[in-house]
């Protein structure tokens, strides 16, 4: 009798098909894309039930990541030099502008004053300013660009906490790290103690631009192709302003 069941079970679990495994698309996106990008992921299941899962993180580590062979479907970075670096990975003609953003100053909810410029930042009062680490981080880039522009930079470069992140940045000021930061004004949705001092003008401030590329090394390239298109369409873009970015390309 026993025999009789083992072969029984086994015919059962030869001839019943397992439930199917859902397509799944793996995301690489810029820090600053976090929320933004869960939102993204839902309604995308949502609307065709496609599993996106998202790993934010620097694009400078993603992109050494991904330089390293690690099986990303898409990658969206905070600017077009860390696309660059990863240049070999890319699929070719996949690469888009996707997004733009604007720079902000922030300080502490409990101490909240407002910039007229950030020319401010040179001032006493300002004894640490947190931003993306300069030499690798792209806000951080930026910013640094950005008070270049202003002719301050070698005078705020002494007060400069380099971070690993944008994120990072902002967590300076929330925990007293640092007096204030300079990070995308997308980043104030995420924050909890800060309070916003100046958002930098779009004609003064640096040319953001947040590229997409579907990766080479990627188990799923027909999904993120699918993705991509869809994230440059009307749904995806309404939901990118509904957070602060800028679509581009539309």
């Amino acid at each position: 009798m026993l025999r009789w069941w083992a072969t029984f079970a086994l015919v059962i679990a030869t001839v019943v098909p397992l439930p199917a495994q859902r397509p799944e698309v793996l995301v690489s996106a810029a820090a600053s894309l976090a929320d933004v990008m869960g939102t993204i992921a839902r309604i995308y299941e949502m609307r065709t039930g496609t599993r996106v899962v998202v790993n934010t993180g620097a694009s400078n580590t993603l992109a050494r990541q991904i330089a390293a062979g690690a099986a990303v479907d898409l990658f969206i970075s905070a600017d077009e030099a860390q696309m660059g670096t990863v240049r070999d990975e890319v699929v070719a003609n996949t690469t888009v502008d996707l997004l733009s953003n604007q720079l902000a100053v922030v300080v502490p909810a409990d101490r909240p004053r407002t910039l007229r410029s950030a020319r401010e930042l040179t001032d006493a009062a300002f004894r640490r300013v947190a931003i993306g680490d300069p030499a690798a981080v792209p806000a951080g880039v930026y910013a640094k660009a950005y008070l270049q522009q202003l002719g301050i930079w070698p005078a705020v470069s002494g007060k400069i906490v380099p971070t690993a992140s944008v994120r990072l940045a902002l967590a300076a000021v929330e925990n007293g790290a640092a007096d204030a930061a300079i990070v995308y004004r997308t980043d104030l949705d995420a924050a909890h103690r800060t309070s916003l001092a100046l958002a930098i003008p779009l004609a003064e401030g640096p040319r953001i631009i947040y590229p997409a590329a579907v990766i080479r090394s990627g188990r799923n390239r027909e999904g993120a192709t699918r993705l991509l298109a869809w994230l440059r369409g009307t749904e995806a873009a309404g939901i990118f302003k509904g957070a602060g970015f800028i679509p581009l390309g539309q």
